[in-house]
């Protein structure tokens, strides 16, 4: 009997996934693997604000990918639809100053934008509280990736506001939750003294996955989102060791393994082959380092690409040609520079030179092409 070419191929009307949303970074698995301790110590933080008072503070912290805002969405989600605590997470890598954050949980409390101009922050943060106050409602806020606060220097100016809510507007109840994926940032040596007296955290601590777990949670996600015999264990095996390659960070293999479903498609097969895998790698594991350039600012990007294309030379040498092509000054220049290096995609260091005493060098810690491809 002749094999059928046609067997195991893909017609135009058909495709390897049962549901492609599943392999999105924004959705939210129903069942939620390996972190039961995490949740246990947010929903305690939490719990008051079912009972009417201010909930527990939190400082959620762990390396990318690591299911932190996974675990606060979950939990923002059953007290939405439980209870009628008003819940608003603030995506900080956008939303970087007190006054934008502020604007982001006028939006959550009142359901739509404040005014784009000619309203102060005093008068923003005053129509917040007064609302919550004539609502009888608690408050709990999510400022997720708040490490970005901190390289703007805001972090300190917004939690004040914050956690002064209820003595600025008695009975105003506000509970703050922090979520941060800067293993060298210390959130509470980082912030003022004056923040420090009334800032006191549960601290939540999200481990990176090992090989075992990002199979278990991966394995889910095949479950769910690809037709049945689309991906077995061998390749499974390989997405997760890849994943933990970069740092056990989920969304790699999330990624990874969308892309490599399409490139199934593009072969017409119906299985995901190693070959899907290798070459979707080459894209995925530059998924973190595309996520921090897409909220780089123009001068940020503009740095980033001088350093790209003349990764090696002195600062010194960097800046001539940051100054010839964007006009900016020295002071900019540093600033910007230290805001790459907390990011974590140039490394700034000090290095003695011949003659010329300590100079700084700035390497970056991403392949050059991969960098300038993304920008």
């Amino acid at each position: 009997m002749t094999e059928d070419p046609e067997e195991g191929m893909l017609s135009w009307d058909e495709s390897v996934f049962r549901d492609e949303h599943v392999f999105e970074i924004d959705y939210l698995p129903e069942t939620f693997l390996h972190r039961d301790t995490q949740m246990e110590t947010l929903k305690y933080a939490l719990r008051p604000a079912v009972r009417g008072s201010r909930p527990l503070n939190v400082v959620a912290r762990g390396p990318p990918g690591t299911g932190k805002t996974t675990a606060v969405q979950k939990l923002f989600g059953e007290l939405r639809a439980q209870t009628d605590v008003k819940t608003v997470r603030v995506n900080c890598q956008v939303n970087s100053t007190r006054y934008s954050v502020f604007s982001r949980l006028f939006e959550g409390v009142f359901d739509y934008e404040p005014p784009s101009s000619g309203i102060s922050f005093k008068k923003l943060f005053s129509q917040i509280t007064d609302q919550l106050v004539a609502d009888d409602r608690v408050l709990a806020v999510a400022l997720d990736d708040v490490n970005y606060l901190f390289y703007e220097d805001e972090a300190s100016d917004t939690l004040y506001s914050l956690l002064r809510a209820h003595e600025e507007q008695g009975g105003a109840k506000i509970g703050v939750v922090c979520i941060s994926s800067d293993l060298d940032l210390d959130v509470i040596d980082a912030l003022d003294t004056r923040v420090q007296s009334v800032f006191r955290p549960e601290d939540v601590y999200f481990p990176k996955y090992d090989q075992t777990e990002i199979v278990d949670i991966l394995e889910e996600r095949v479950d769910r989102g690809f037709h049945e015999g689309v991906m077995d264990a061998p390749v499974l095996d390989r997405v997760a060791e890849c994943t933990e390659e970069q740092g056990g960070d989920l969304r790699v293999g999330i990624d990874l393994m969308r892309r490599a479903g399409l490139n199934a498609e593009m072969r017409a097969s119906k299985a995901i082959e190693m070959q899907d895998v290798e070459k979707a790698y080459d894209k995925s594991k530059y998924v973190h380092l595309s996520r921090r350039l897409q909220e780089l600012s123009e001068a940020e990007s503009a740095l980033l690409e001088v350093i790209a294309e003349h990764d090696g030379k002195r600062a010194g040498d960097i800046y001539d040609v940051f100054n010839d092509e964007t006009g900016l000054g020295y002071t900019r220049y540093s600033e910007v520079t230290n805001k790459l290096d907390q990011l974590g995609i140039i490394t700034a260091s000090y290095a003695d030179v011949e003659g010329r005493g300590r100079s700084r060098e700035l390497t970056l810690n991403y392949d050059a092409d991969a960098v300038l491809e993304r920008l």
